[in-house]
């Protein structure tokens, strides 16, 4: 071959290869591309496989928690991200100790629930306040007054249609102002699977103790007080002291709003009764391997996005409103466009947008594209919310959040907080489509040309509450912040 025409051929190859570089992806191509590399190289799985035997559970405040926050950081470091910060706050944290609860004389398996007192022992009446909501406390308002309260946890079969279920800590909070001086929760699982988890709407110690037994047992204690009485004595020992925990953020760029923040986060922390495998290893770890396959596929998208392991979730939400209240003092809550908030998620069929939308059919065409990549993803899609995980905080702020329609196992929730909560549960194949497609709904509304929904004002932030039933809960956990 001449040399001149070595040149021409090269010259040829270069511009070709500089066309194909220069085109811009489709969005079909470049999901097509992330699909393919999260489906072979995904490391959620084996991260949180990891994580679970290393460290195991992942206690706000615990040696623990300290080992996970750092295991996190260094994961983010070697994904690629040199923005790794750790965001401290001080706190003041519940540890469990030993419990005891006679029922009539006789021991009864129990597990004591969060932020009960550091220490207690009470001795009454047992009074059955039903599904303990405010109407079962109103048909005689001073049943439980002086008595330890017996409630399930939750909708008992036979109730009246259309009641909506309260939190184990808001059951808790009206036990405490009808006057309890103790309250005992009935758990739904069957086989005596005993359940753990704040009993606090504020994260502050509350002044009864409150213990969680078996759906057996409880069933059997309903049973005997339809026909005579029963009296109980609970004896506990807690600790609760002021401890240090750490957010973990890693930070992505955006290239052309890089004032405009996405959050996307999960709670790493867990309780201490198991490794919180799936409460909330599947989120936290789904967040950390999208966070991975942004950096591996070089994925720069407009809007800057900050990965969010969010710790102090279970005992009231404490990081992610650290993280909220920080960004109100330092004037940049406004920067933050959307939160999307992955907990208990997995193998995801749909998406749930919380806010006033301007476009709904923005998330409908991502998730067509979404569809386009695997079939198993049905395009769900609804507009609501709920209360206690991350999104919370940032929600009565106004902006707009975004979570997912999970199709998991249902018997995974059966070990919701108890001591079965391990990595045995965990499906590879789930953990791994959700950092499939929420790698791909992150990345479209972080770099859409406009997004579906803006930051809403306090008014309409308070219609959305109103409408979607979160007034009363609200009200109950001391975060209405409307005038009657």
């Amino acid at each position: 071959m001449k040399y001149s025409t070595f040149l021409t051929i090269s010259a040829i190859v270069v511009f070709l290869s500089c066309t194909k570089n220069n085109k811009e992806e489709t969005q079909a191509a470049l999901f097509a591309r992330l699909d393919t590399e999260i489906s072979q190289n995904s490391k959620a799985y084996l991260t949180l496989k990891e994580a679970t035997e290393t460290i195991g559970h992942r206690l706000t405040g615990s040696e623990n928690g300290a080992k996970a926050e750092e295991y996190t950081y260094l994961k983010f470091k070697e994904y690629g991200y040199e923005d790794v910060a750790y965001q401290t706050f001080e706190v003041k944290a519940w540890a469990r100790g030993e419990v005891s609860l006679k029922i009539d004389g006789e021991e009864v398996k129990v597990v004591s629930l969060g932020h009960s007192p550091v220490s207690a022992k009470v001795n009454g009446a047992i009074v059955d306040m039903g599904n303990g909501l405010e109407a079962d406390y109103q048909k005689n308002p001073k049943a439980a007054d002086g008595k330890i309260a017996l409630v399930y946890i939750g909708i008992l079969e036979g109730s009246e249609e259309g009641l909506t279920n309260l939190h184990r800590s808001e059951k808790t909070a009206l036990a405490i102002k009808y006057g309890a001086k103790g309250i005992i929760i009935i758990n739904q699982v069957d086989n005596g699977v005993l359940l753990t988890g704040t009993a606090s709407v504020t994260g502050e110690l509350i002044p009864i103790p409150a213990v969680c037994i078996g759906k057996e047992d409880g069933m059997a204690l309903k049973k005997k007080l339809k026909v005579g009485s029963a009296a109980a004595i609970i004896e506990m020992n807690n600790k609760s002291d002021m401890i240090k925990a750490r957010n973990v953020i890693a930070t992505l760029k955006g290239n052309e709003f890089p004032d405009e923040i996405i959050v996307v986060g999960g709670h790493l922390d867990s309780w201490d009764l198991a490794t919180g495998a799936i409460d909330n290893g599947i989120g936290s770890f789904a967040v950390m391997d999208i966070a991975r396959a942004f950096k591996a596929n070089g994925l720069n998208p407009k809007r800057t996005i900050k990965f969010v392991m969010f710790m102090g979730e279970e005992q009231g939400l404490l990081g992610s409103r650290y993280f909220v209240n920080h960004a109100i003092r330092e004037g940049s809550i406004e920067s933050i466009k959307y939160m999307m908030n992955l907990d208990m998620s997995g193998n995801p069929i749909g998406m749930n947008a919380g806010g006033q939308l301007e476009d709904e059919s923005f998330f409908l065409n991502l998730g067509a594209a979404i569809q386009q990549q695997d079939s198993i993803y049905k395009n769900d899609f609804s507009n609501s919310s709920d209360l206690h995980s991350d999104h919370q905080p940032f929600m009565l702020e106004g902006v707009p959040i975004l979570s997912v329609h999970s199709n998991l196992d249902r018997s995974i929730y059966d070990c919701y907080h108890s001591d079965c909560d391990d990595f045995k549960l965990v499906n590879k194949e789930h953990i791994t489509n959700m950092a499939r497609f929420g790698s791909m709904m992150l990345y479209g509304l972080a770099n859409a040309e406009k997004l579906p929904a803006t930051k809403m004002d306090s008014e309409t932030t308070k219609e959305f509450m109103i409408k979607n039933n979160l007034k009363e809960k609200l009200i109950i956990g001391n975060d209405w912040k409307w005038d009657e």
